[in-house]
């Protein structure tokens, strides 16, 4: 789905590591004040807990439409979605969550996620499975193109808290 891919040849186990890495530092925003949380991190940009949201709902989305069901051996549902309706409905869920009970959710299905992903062998890891599109899709193929979605907002979100 997304179209950013990480150039550098990488094994899956360093790719899980970097997509793991995110883990740590999105846990370490939960010392950053309220203020911070809700304002928006540039003009016209979502706020922190907005960007929060929208990755925990992509890793919530891929977890249970894809990685899961390549461990159950289930056909993969998901689907090429509308990005802008998508990522609206993660800014209006932000609103209802707490900032430490979003870091929670976040957590939860990044290491599901990872948790899947270490499980499986080598072959199942880069084997193209078909989605619910009937579109190609690889567990190695997803992080290639989420890990550098991930650094994309860790960037913004290191730059909005910089002194």
């Amino acid at each position: 789905m997304w179209r950013l891919i990480s150039l550098a040849a990488k094994t899956n186990e360093q790719m899980l590591l970097e997509f793991k890495s995110l883990i740590p530092f999105v846990e370490s925003l939960g010392e950053v004040s309220d203020k911070h949380w809700n304002q928006p991190i540039a003009a016209g940009k979502w706020t922190l807990k907005d960007i929060i949201c929208h990755l925990m709902l992509w890793d919530k989305y891929f977890y249970e439409g894809a990685i899961k069901k390549i461990i159950l051996r289930e056909p993969i549902t998901t689907k090429q979605l509308d990005f802008n309706e998508f990522n609206a409905n993660a800014v209006e869920y932000a609103k209802l969550l707490s900032e430490q009970t979003l870091i929670e959710q976040f957590v939860r299905y990044r290491t599901k996620i990872i948790d899947a992903a270490v499980g499986l062998t080598e072959e199942e890891f880069n084997q193209e499975y078909k989605d619910g599109d009937r579109k190609k899709f690889s567990v190695r193929k997803y992080l290639r193109s989420f890990i550098p979605h991930d650094k994309h907002h860790k960037k913004q979100i290191e730059q909005f808290l910089k002194p």
